[in-house]
This record gives structure tokens, sequence and C-alpha cells, in this order.
């Protein structure tokens, strides 16, 4: 059986389903637990047990380490897989767009080999697998941004997104001008 834990970060309370050692199911802001019961079903995620415990501390600690700036902070934590064959290339895809440095869901689409737009376009696959990541900041969706450099919705909410991607370092284009 898994386990809940609650963590708090500088933009709010996480929830983690993780194993009680290394491997994490799922991290969500903890207002939305529909959206973390969504996951959990939707992937077919084993039941967690309904009393939460205290985060293992290589999850606590890789989550500090994350908001302390150390980008390889994650390395360590344990992804089991789930989800289907295409949302797990998209998954793994975003794990490569480095901190500070953002995509499009077109750019994604052509890393898969697809066709960003038009016919057998899958831009618009990306951005649903992408909505489908249940692994907040560890998968970093926060990074895909529209094809125009704008910010496009984020599960978090979009001033989490943009919070998190100042803090790694990024800065949009329109900044860039002045």
């Amino acid at each position: 059986m898994l386990a809940l834990s609650r963590i708090t970060t500088p933009i709010g309370a996480m929830a983690l389903v993780h194993d009680g050692k290394r491997a994490l199911w799922a991290a969500e802001f903890h207002e939305d637990p529909a959206r973390l019961a969504t996951s959990l079903e939707r992937f077919a995620i084993a039941p967690v047990a309904p009393e939460q415990v205290p985060a293992p501390g290589c999850l606590a600690d890789a989550f500090a380490g994350y908001f302390a700036r150390d980008w390889q902070a994650f390395d360590a934590i344990e992804l089991p897989r789930f989800g289907s064959p295409f949302e797990q290339a998209v998954w793994a895809a975003l794990r490569t767009i480095p901190a500070g440095q953002t995509a499009s869901y077109g750019d994604i689409a052509r890393a898969l080999g697809g066709a960003a737009t038009g016919a057998g376009g899958l831009a618009r696959a990306v951005g649903t697998a992408n909505g489908r990541n249940p692994r907040a900041i560890l998968v970093p969706c926060h990074r895909v941004i529209g094809a125009d450099g704008g910010l496009t919705g984020y599960a978090g909410g979009l001033q989490r997104k943009e919070w998190l991607l100042r803090h790694e370092g990024w800065r949009p284009a329109q900044e860039d001008l002045l």
C-alpha cells in the first residue's frame, strides 16, 4: 500500500504519494485533492493508506533542495512508470528541459518525431499528456509554454508556474527587450 504525505513549499502545500522510500507516484498541490484522486484513479495507482505519514527524508530533502536551487535534487527519486506509452514519452521529454529554460508544445511534438500543427500535428496531444502529469515539479510541465512564448495552463495555477520558472532563472522574452 502506498503512503500519503504532505509537505510545505514556498508556493503552497503539496500531497505526495510514495512507497515510503524513494518511489514517488504523485505530487500534487494540496488544495486540489480532486486532482490527486483523479490521477490515482486514472493510472490505477494502488490504494493509498488513509492516514498521513511523514514524508521519507529523501523526498523531503529533494523538494527542499529544489527550492534551494539544487536542480539535480530530484535525480535520486524513483519515478515508477505508468500511463500510456505516449504519455511516458512526453513526460520523459519534459524531464530533458533544463531548469530555467522552456519549450513549446510544438517543440516537444517535433522532438517526438511528429508535426507540431496541421494534419498529424501532435502539439494538442502533447498538451493533453502534459496536463495529465501527476508529478508536479519533478516532471517539469511548468517549463512548457505556448508557441508565442506566453504562459499557458498549469494545474497548479499560472501564478505558481511563473514563480517556478522565475525561481529557475527564466525571463520572459518581453523582459529581454527592456
